[in-house]
C-alpha cells in the first residue's frame, strides 16, 4: 500500500546537517523521517474500535487523526506498529500520523460506521441496587457515549450513569439516582450526524432497589446545643446528612436501624428557643425530607460546664492540670499556662504590690486591651501553714503560681520559682446553706435550674455593695477550714471523693480590678462577668513526703458563667 509523506523545511535542514557535519555517522546509524503508514486493520469500524497501524518510524508519533478528527494513541508497540482508538471526533477518511519531523498519510481511507447499540435479551438483569455497578451485554457497546436511567413512572429526564468500562460487547456502569424503583435504560451514541438516544419504548427496564431511609421517630423533644439526638428507622445508614435548618449536624454513628447526631451550634441561633426544621438528606442530596417542621433548639443564656476537675500544686505523677477558665470551659495543663492562658503574667510593677492585690492595672501595668486578651481563670492552692485548701484568683497573690510545676521535679516551676502575679482578677463568695437568704438560689443551682445570669437576675448595687439584695462578703481565697469545706477534712488525714455540695458566687472584674486602693474594695464595682461555682466533690491528699500539706488535692465542680459582659446601665431601678 503506497503512502505519502510531508517533509518540513526543518526536516530537510536537519538531514543536511547530519550528512555534512558528521563524518563518522552513516545514514543507517541515524535516521530522521516523518512516519510512514504502510497498512492498517481493520479497514472499517465504529467509535471505540481499535485500529492497528503498521509502518516505519512510528516510535516518535505524537498525534493521530482519522478523517481529520483526533483519535487516541493506545499503544506504541514498536517502531513499526502502533494501535489507535477511534473517538467520536473521527470521520471516514485517511489516517494521519504526526511526529516532530512531519506527517505520514495512509493511501487508503478508513471507513467509519455508525451502528446503534443493541442490548441482548439476556443482557440486562432483572434488578440492581442503586449505586452498585451494572453489567449490560449486547453489541456495539463501544459506541455508547452515555447511559441514562429514567424513572418508568413519571420520569421525564434521565440521570446519567458513570461508565466504568466498555468494549464492543459489554459496558459496565454505576447505577445513578432514580426517582422510583423501576427504571428505563437508554443509550446515547453518535449516528454520523448528531448524538442521538435509543428509543425508550423499546428500551430495557429493570427494578432499582433504592433502599430509601425511613425514620420512624416522630416525636422530637426540645434539644440543647451539643445534645445527642437518636433517630430510629430502617436503612438509616443511607442517610448522608442531618440538617437543623440549613446547618449540617455531626453524625456520631449510624446503622441500618439507628442514627445519632449532635445538635450543632450556630451564630444564627439566639439565646433561648430557636424553632427550625429538622431534615435528612440522602441519595447525594437529591432527596431531603423534613422530619419535623418545628424542631426546637435551645441555646442556653449562660455557659454551663459540667464535671470539671482541677488539682492543687501536686507533686503526684499525672496531676498537672491546675487551671480552669469559665470563659472557655477548658482545664489547662500546667505546661500550657503561660503560652495558652496567661501571656501577661509576670513580676509586680510598682513599689507596693501588696496594696494592689486583685488590681491588675497597677500590679501588671497592662492596658485594658491587653487585659481583655486573657481569659479569666482560677485555681486551688494548699497551705501547709493553715492546713487548708483554698480557691485562688490569679491577681490576688504573687506567691502562689510559682508553686505549680509541670513534672514531679520542683525545679519545673511554671514561673521558674519566681514570684509572679497572674492577670485576671476574681473574687468568691460562699453561700452558706444555713443562711435562709441563700436557700432559693442554692436550690436552683443544685437542681440545674439556672437559666440566665444577667443584669436582671443578678442586679448589682454599687452603693450598697449588694447583689440581688445579698450583702456581698467576698474573698479572693476562701479557705476550707471555715468556708466551703468546713468540717470535711482533718489534719494529716487523707480523704477521697468527699461530697461537698458547696455553692459560690464568682465575680470577674474588668481591668480596674477589685479595688483602686487597698482600703477601697467594693465587690459590686467593676464587675465584668458573674459566675456560679458548684463544688460537688473533693479529694484531700497529702503532699508526698509531708503530713501537713494538702497540695495533691483536687476539686470536681459544675459552673455557670455569664455570656455577655455586665452592663450596669441595664440594671433595673432598685
Amino acid at each position: 500500500m503506497k503512502q505519502y509523506r510531508k517533509w518540513t523545511l526543518a526536516a530537510l535542514f536537519a538531514c543536511l546537517f547530519f550528512l555534512c557535519g558528521c563524518d563518522s555517522t552513516s545514514m543507517k546509524d541515524v535516521v530522521i523521517s516523518s512516519p510512514e503508514v504502510l497498512s492498517f486493520s481493520p479497514e472499517s469500524g465504529s467509535i471505540g474500535s481499535e485500529v492497528i497501524v503498521t509502518g516505519e518510524y512510528l516510535d516518535d508519533v505524537v498525534s493521530a487523526t482519522i478523517g481529520g478528527g483526533k483519535v487516541t494513541i493506545l499503544q506504541k508497540v514498536s517502531n513499526q506498529r502502533l494501535s489507535l482508538k477511534v473517538t467520536d471526533q473521527a470521520r471516514s477518511g485517511k489516517i494521519v500520523l504526526t511526529n516532530s519531523i512531519g506527517e505520514g498519510v495512509s493511501e487508503a481511507e478508513f471507513t467509519l460506521e455508525y451502528p446503534a447499540p443493541v442490548v441482548s435479551q439476556t443482557g440486562v438483569p432483572s434488578e440492581v441496587e442503586m449505586g452498585n455497578n451494572l453489567l449490560l451485554s449486547g453489541s456495539h457497546m463501544n459506541v455508547v457515549s452515555a447511559v441514562l436511567f429514567t424513572a418508568a413512572e413519571g420520569g421525564t429526564a434521565g440521570n446519567e450513569a458513570e461508565i466504568v468500562s466498555q468494549n464492543e460487547n459489554e459496558i459496565v456502569v454505576k447505577v445513578p439516582y432514580v426517582e422510583s424503583d423501576r427504571a428505563v435504560v437508554t443509550f446515547k451514541y453518535f449516528n454520523g450526524t448528531e448524538n442521538v438516544e435509543t428509543s425508550s419504548s423499546s428500551a430495557p427496564q429493570l427494578t432499582v432497589k433504592r433502599y430509601e431511609p425511613e425514620v420512624t421517630t416522630n416525636v422530637f423533644e426540645p434539644a440543647n446545643v451539643g445534645d445527642v439526638v437518636v433517630l430510629e428507622g430502617t436503612y438509616l445508614n443511607k442517610i448522608d446528612k442531618v440538617l437543623v435548618g440549613d446547618i449540617e449536624c455531626k453524625i456520631m454513628s449510624k446503622t441500618e436501624s439507628e442514627l445519632q447526631f449532635v445538635v450543632p451550634t450556630s451564630d444564627s441561633f439566639k439565646n433561648g428557643d430557636n424553632i427550625v426544621p429538622l431534615k435528612i438528606s440522602y441519595f447525594d442530596g437529591r432527596e431531603t425530607p423534613v422530619l419535623a417542621e418545628e424542631f426546637i433548639v435551645r441555646v442556653a443564656f449562660v455557659h454551663y460546664w459540667e464535671n470539671k476537675t482541677i488539682y492543687a500544686q501536686a507533686r503526684v505523677e499525672g496531676q498537672f492540670s491546675a487551671f480552669f477558665s469559665p470563659e472557655t470551659g477548658v482545664v489547662y495543663a500546667n505546661g500550657d499556662w503561660k503560652t495558652e492562658l496567661d501571656m501577661f503574667a509576670g513580676p509586680a510593677v510598682g513599689s507596693d504590690p501588696k496594696n494592689n492585690a486583685n488590681n491588675p492595672s497597677h500590679v501588671l501595668g497592662i492596658t485594658k486591651e491587653d487585659y481583655n486578651k486573657v481569659n479569666p481563670y482560677f485555681f486551688i492552692s494548699a497551705s501547709g501553714t493553715n492546713e487548708s485548701l483554698s480557691l485562688q484568683s490569679p491577681a490576688n497573690s504573687d506567691g502562689q503560681l510559682k508553686n505549680f510545676c509541670t513534672s514531679m521535679s520542683s525545679s519545673s516551676s511554671i514561673t521558674g520559682k519566681a514570684a509572679w502575679w497572674g492577670t485576671p482578677a476574681l473574687s468568691f463568695m460562699y453561700l452558706d446553706p444555713e443562711n435562709p437568704a441563700y436557700a432559693e438560689l442554692i436550690n436552683k443551682v443544685k437542681a440545674g435550674n439556672i437559666k440566665n445570669i444577667d443584669e436582671s437576675t443578678f442586679a448589682l448595687n454599687v452603693d450598697k455593695k449588694t447583689c440581688n439584695g445579698f450583702q456581698l462578703s467576698v474573698s479572693v481565697a476562701p479557705v476550707a477550714a471555715d468556708g466551703w469545706a468546713k468540717g470535711k477534712f482533718e489534719k494529716e488525714v487523707e480523704k477521697e471523693n468527699v461530697d461537698l455540695d458547696a455553692v459560690l458566687l464568682v465575680f470577674y472584674y474588668n481591668e480596674k480590678g477589685y479595688c483602686n486602693k487597698y482600703s477601697d474594695k467594693n465587690p459590686a464595682a467593676n464587675v465584668k462577668r458573674i459566675g456560679i461555682l458548684y463544688i460537688k466533690k473533693a479529694d484531700f491528699k497529702l503532699k508526698e513526703g509531708s503530713t501537713t500539706e494538702f497540695s495533691a488535692s483536687s476539686i470536681t465542680f459544675d459552673m455557670y458563667w455569664q455570656k455577655q459582659d455586665y452592663d450596669y446601665l441595664k440594671v433595673p431601678v432598685q
